[in-house]
């Protein structure tokens, strides 16, 4: 989801918190400014969902489930952020946010994606806990899968492969994530 900035000034951390929590419109914090979350595209949503599906049904009878963009998570530099889809094998929560992902998936997009791919990602892989960072292309068909076990270093997968998500040992197609996704790269594969 893109984000807009919401307010001119700065605010402690604990003034967000409460604003947050009180509040109807999602804001992500970073650097004592607060960013509103603005609504996202229709691929966006059917590729998060695609994902978050498949995860939950996956996780069903384990400690593990998948959370989607409401849940927030508060990173180590102070930052809390909304990501599109994580998954939670340990109920650690502050003020409602969590502080231990496993896998963290973001879906990009071209207001998003330096953001998603340098500042969140330098947050995300200092989360102790993090096994995975995934990035996800909606106007094209690409799935990267950055790992802990493999130091942080990017892996790619497109369509007609799949994607092991090693940390919930849960193997998907390329396919599924983007099932009804509609773009060049969707309709050249399906047609």
């Amino acid at each position: 989801m893109s984000r807009a900035k919401q307010h001119s000034g700065l605010m402690t951390e604990e003034q967000y918190v409460q604003g947050e929590l009180s509040g109807e419109v999602k804001h992500e914090f970073v650097d004592g400014q607060a960013f509103a979350m603005a609504g996202a595209k229709p691929n966006h949503c059917k590729i998060s969902g695609n994902v978050y599906r498949h995860f939950g049904n996956h996780l069903v009878n384990t400690t593990c489930y998948p959370c989607v963009s409401d849940m927030r998570l508060k990173t180590s530099t102070g930052s809390h952020r909304y990501p599109d889809v994580l998954v939670i094998c340990d109920d650690d929560f502050v003020d409602n946010a969590t502080l231990t992902p496993t896998i963290i998936v973001e879906v990009l997009s071209h207001s998003t994606r330096k953001t998603d791919e340098r500042e969140k990602f330098l947050e995300y892989i200092n989360i102790p806990t993090l096994q995975e960072y995934v990035l996800i292309e909606q106007d094209i068909v690409s799935v990267i899968v950055f790992r802990k076990s493999n130091d942080w270093r990017p892996d790619h997968h497109y369509i007609g492969e799949e994607v092991t998500f090693e940390s919930i040992d849960l193997t998907l197609s390329v396919a599924d994530i983007y099932h009804r996704v509609i773009n060049d790269d969707m309709k050249a594969f399906l047609g």
